[in-house]
């Protein structure tokens, strides 16, 4: 009986090694050392990344990243919205995007000031995990200016400026379109100039005692928006030959540096003493010439008469660097005997040498004295 009883358990045996042989194969084919190998979730190694540009109406794109995990691994994207900041680093504060959830996304006006992230998530059986991108730039749209555009150049007549166009942010490329204005000297009450268009302009004899400035309209793919320029200075005309700027600010010129197309004024007049009392006392008239541009003007000759001639002196002499003359003028027996409610007229003039006598520069003014008794 004992010889049979071995010889049953030996048969035993060898069916269960048959039984596991299969199983501890297929446990081989898991693992090299014959264990099983661990089940591990997916976790990136390498962060999303977006390429584009950050402008509306263009179209980003996003890639995976890397990733470690079990095999398969399925990938999701979506698509948020941050502040200029960018939020946090896994996108976790910023606004999912609506319907975006692929790999591509079109840039959307409603994205225009903000930066956004793509985040993907990768799921496989044994769990799911999330990377976001770093944030794009801040989005732009149509054409924002950030900077206003100024005319640059001399503001004097016959100068070239140039309009520019100061700092715009927005897709690109932003083109830009120029129209000149003439303003008045405190820069208001502005009216396109006929055919100025370009970039630059030719500052012309009408413009003097002007501010100017111009319309911007730049424009992209997107709009268009349209600013005013910072004002210019006052435009002038350049300084004539001879030119002199004296302590108080004013220019001084030479009567020959007056142009025909300007004239002389006989811009002040001074009697010494005013009101008259005296038909024996010599009467001080000081008289200055400027011109129509304003200038003082030196060596310009000046007459001066009473109308009637009631007086004598008063031709021949030039005006001073100031633009002053200074005459004595003699009473003589027919001047008025002073008394209240009376004048004396005188007729002023300022010519220069060399001009026909009723043409020039000449320019002309009459003025009166008092007389008091």
């Amino acid at each position: 009986m004992f010889p049979m009883a071995r010889s049953g358990i030996r048969r035993r045996l060898s069916t269960v090694a048959a039984l596991v042989a299969p199983a501890v194969g297929a446990l081989a084919l898991v693992s090299a050392d014959g264990a099983a190998a661990p089940a591990v979730a997916p976790d990136n190694m390498r962060e999303p990344e977006i390429s584009g540009r950050a402008e509306q109406g263009r179209v980003l794109s996003a890639s995976r990243g890397a990733w470690a995990g079990s095999e398969p691994i399925a990938f999701t994207f979506a698509w948020v919205r941050c502040g200029r900041d960018g939020g946090r680093p896994d996108g976790g504060d910023c606004a999912l995007i609506s319907g975006a959830e692929s790999r591509r996304y079109a840039v959307r006006a409603a994205d225009v000031g903000f930066r956004l992230r793509a985040r993907v998530t990768a799921t496989n059986a044994d769990g799911s995990a999330s990377a976001a991108s770093n944030p794009t730039g801040v989005v732009v749209g149509a054409p924002a200016n950030t900077q206003a555009p100024w005319p640059r150049g001399t503001m004097l007549t016959g100068q070239v400026i140039v309009a520019e166009p100061g700092t715009w942010v927005g897709r690109q490329p932003i083109s830009f379109r120029y129209r000149w204005l003439r303003c008045n000297a405190a820069g208001g009450e502005c009216a396109g100039i006929a055919e100025a268009d370009d970039r630059r302009y030719r500052l012309v004899e009408g413009d003097a005692g002007h501010k100017i400035r111009f319309e911007l309209t730049a424009t992209n793919a997107v709009g268009s928006r349209t600013v005013l320029s910072t004002e210019s200075a006052v435009v002038t005309e350049p300084l004539p030959s001879g030119a002199i700027r004296l302590p108080n600010g004013e220019i001084s010129i030479p009567a020959l540096s007056v142009p025909a197309s300007a004239r002389l004024v006989v811009s002040q007049v001074r009697f010494s003493p005013n009101p008259v009392t005296s038909r024996e006392q010599p009467l001080t008239v000081s008289v200055r010439v400027t011109d129509s541009r304003r200038f003082v003007v030196r060596d310009a000759l000046v007459f001066v008469r009473s109308t009637p001639l009631v007086t004598s002196g008063g031709d021949r002499q030039v005006t001073t660097t100031e633009g002053w003359v200074t005459y004595q003028l003699v009473p003589n027996r027919n001047f008025p005997r002073p008394r209240k409610g009376y004048n004396v007229q005188f007729f002023v003039k300022a010519y220069r040498s060399g001009d026909p006598t009723l043409g020039g520069v000449a320019g002309y003014r009459l003025v009166q004295v008092r007389l008091a008794g």
